[in-house]
C-alpha cells in the first residue's frame, strides 16, 4: 500500500483572500481490511447517470457500494479534481467511489470573476451549491449505497448547510474540518462588505478597514459570508443526535477561529465526536486527520 497526498484547496483568510487557493497536504493510504471491503453492492446499482456525471468528477468503480464525497475549501472557480485524482491513486479497494461535486461558481466562474455580487446573491449561489450536493447524495443513497461527506474550510460550511437544509440523515456520516457553528458577527459582517478578516491567535476577530481592491476577492469574501452568517447551533438544535459527525478544529485557527466553549459544549450535548489540536487552519494537527477519517468513516490513513 502506497501513500498518496490528498490535496484540498482552501481559502486561508489569515493571509488575506489575495492568496486565493492554498493547498493542504494530507497523507492518505489505501483502505485497510475493514468492513468497507466486505460490502456487497446492491443488485440494482448501475453505472452513474449522465445527469449526475455532469455534476461531478469521480474516480473508482461506478458500481461501488460506498461513496466518499469531498467538499473542498474555497470558494474556487475550479472543480476539485486534484482531490479525487490523488485519492484514486492509492484507493485500491473496489468498494469505494471518490467524488467531488460542482458548485455554482465552478459551473459559472463569472460569479467570482465578474462584477461585484451582493450578499443576497452570494446566499442564493451557495444555496444552488447545496442543492447540487444534495442531488448527488440522494442519487447514491436511493441506490442503497453508503455515502460519506468530508468538508473542509468553505466545504465545512457547505456541509453544515446541507445538514441544516436536508437533515442529518442526508448522508450516512460526516467529517467536518476547520469549520465553525456560530462564527463571530464581526467576522462575517466584514466579509459581507468584501473585506479581509481573520482571527488573531484563533480567538479575536480582526477586520480590515477597507474592502479588497479586487472584485474577485470581494466576491470570494461575500460567498464565504453567505454561509458563515448562519447560526448552526440554532439550526441543529432540533436534531436529536449529531453522533454521525466528527468535527476537527484547530486551537489557533486564524482563518475561521477556534470553536468557542459554547460551540464545543453544544456538539458534546449532541454526541458529536470532537477532535482538536494546537494547529491552525492549513496544516492543523496532522495526526487528527488520520484519527478523523478512521473514526468518521472507518478509513485507515497512514
Amino acid at each position: 500500500m502506497k501513500k498518496v497526498l490528498l490535496k484540498i484547496t482552501n481559502l486561508d483568510r489569515s493571509y488575506a483572500l489575495t492568496n486565493t487557493v492554498l493547498i493542504v497536504m494530507f497523507s492518505i493510504l489505501t483502505f485497510s481490511c475493514s468492513n468497507d471491503d466486505d460490502r456487497t453492492p446492491p443488485a440494482f446499482i448501475t453505472e452513474i447517470s449522465q445527469e449526475i456525471k455532469d455534476l461531478t468528477y469521480f474516480r473508482g468503480d461506478e458500481k461501488a457500494p460506498a461513496v466518499l464525497i469531498a467538499v473542498p475549501g474555497g470558494p474556487s472557480t475550479e472543480l476539485a479534481r486534484d482531490i479525487v485524482d490523488n485519492l484514486a491513486q492509492d484507493i485500491s479497494s473496489p468498494s469505494i467511489l471518490t467524488v467531488t461535486v460542482h458548485q455554482a461558481q465552478t459551473l459559472n466562474p463569472n460569479i467570482l470573476e465578474g462584477n461585484d455580487i451582493t450578499l443576497d446573491q452570494a446566499i442564493n449561489f451557495n444555496a444552488e451549491s447545496v442543492e447540487m450536493l444534495s442531488e448527488v447524495i440522494t442519487y447514491f443513497k436511493d441506490e442503497g449505497r453508503t455515502v460519506y461527506v468530508a468538508g473542509i474550510s468553505f466545504g465545512a460550511f457547505v456541509t453544515q448547510e446541507l445538514i441544516a437544509q436536508k437533515g442529518i440523515d442526508a448522508a450516512d456520516d460526516y467529517l467536518i474540518i476547520t469549520g465553525r457553528l456560530d462564527i463571530n458577527d464581526a467576522m462575517w459582517q466584514g466579509l459581507a462588505e468584501g473585506k479581509n478578516a481573520f482571527f488573531e491567535n484563533g480567538v479575536t476577530p480582526i477586520v480590515d478597514d477597507e474592502p479588497f481592491a479586487d472584485a474577485f476577492n470581494r466576491n470570494e469574501a461575500r460567498m464565504f459570508a453567505g454561509l458563515a452568517m448562519n447560526r448552526y447551533r440554532e439550526q441543529f438544535n432540533t436534531i436529536e443526535s449529531l453522533s454521525n459527525i466528527t468535527y476537527i478544529y484547530g486551537e489557533t485557527d486564524m482563518a475561521v477561529g477556534r470553536l468557542t466553549d459554547e460551540e464545543v459544549t453544544f456538539l458534546q450535548s449532541k454526541n458529536a465526536n470532537i477532535l482538536s489540536g494546537n494547529g491552525g487552519h492549513n496544516l492543523p494537527f496532522e495526526g487528527f486527520l488520520k484519527q478523523g477519517f478512521n473514526e468518521a468513516f472507518g478509513i485507515v490513513l497512514q
